[in-house]
């Protein structure tokens, strides 16, 4: 794909997304978009985000369980960038026209802190060693894709459907606990709506990280010490909607918990 119509699909991104406006999918107007066009469509509109003051604080990798792969009929995982922009404090209560989120959806994930960089070419043993902590996390993806009608080029073109994220107040030691074993509840409204263990995130969510890190490092793109990185969902994406509620608890790493208004 060329430099030109890469640039072009990724203003159109930017442009949905300051509009709270949704496009039709990429992968039907360019059939022939492939990953890496993906990627390239994803760093314009990141780029467009920077110019606008945004500061890159971290990176994400999605789509990493069987579940949320079902629910989006997408079978691999994707990966984008986080900003300052995206980051709000545990409880926020959180205006969707504000924030610009189109057709928010709740996931409850575990977020790492690093405390080194990791380039590239590393192991889930090295992801542990350079995380400084762990946290409880909502991330609340969107898409600017219209009715989520995405197919894997999509959403890594759209910044892996990041819309922000929320991390919870406890810190923990990443050895502290079996990462893949402990069992996350999320609550909608005070009812259930979800629950999953860590190894639903590609069998531990420090692999994801590795696969993340290592995805990356291929484009050159390195992690860097402080950065914050999302592992993936436990359990399946629950929609939100103004007026909803939603609480997490984590097995050994605490709880989060966001609400939304118009």
């Amino acid at each position: 794909m060329d430099q030109h119509l890469i640039s072009e699909l990724g203003d159109e991104l930017y442009a949905a997304l300051r509009t709270r406006k949704t496009l039709s999918p990429l992968t039907t107007r360019q059939p022939e978009i492939c990953i890496d066009d993906a990627y390239h469509i994803s760093l314009h509109m990141l780029q467009r985000r920077l110019a606008a003051g945004e500061q890159l604080v971290g990176k994400k990798i999605g789509v990493t369980s069987k579940a949320v792969q079902d629910m989006l009929d997408v079978h691999q995982p994707d990966f984008g960038f986080l900003t300052d922009t995206m980051h709000y404090p545990n409880g926020a209560r959180i205006s969707l026209s504000q924030s610009g989120l189109i057709q928010p959806r709740a996931e409850g994930e575990i977020a790492f802190i690093l405390k080194e960089d990791l380039p590239g070419n590393v192991t889930r043993e090295d992801v542990l060693d350079a995380t400084e902590w762990v946290l409880p996390c909502f991330e609340i993806v969107d898409s600017r894709i219209t009715d989520w009608k995405i197919r894997i080029q999509d959403t890594v073109a759209d910044n892996a459907s990041c819309g922000v994220f929320v991390l919870g107040n406890q810190r923990t030691a990443p050895r502290e606990l079996d990462l893949a074993s402990v069992r996350l509840d999320l609550l909608r409204n005070g009812i259930a709506a979800g629950s999953g263990l860590g190894s639903a995130v590609q069998g531990h969510p420090a692999e994801a990280v590795a696969w993340l890190a290592n995805t990356l490092g291929r484009f050159g793109i390195p992690f860097r010490a402080g950065e914050i990185i999302l592992s993936g969902s436990l359990a399946p994406l629950v929609p939100a909607s103004a007026g909803d509620s939603f609480e997490l608890t984590i097995e050994g790493l605490g709880a989060a918990s966001v609400s939304f208004i118009d």
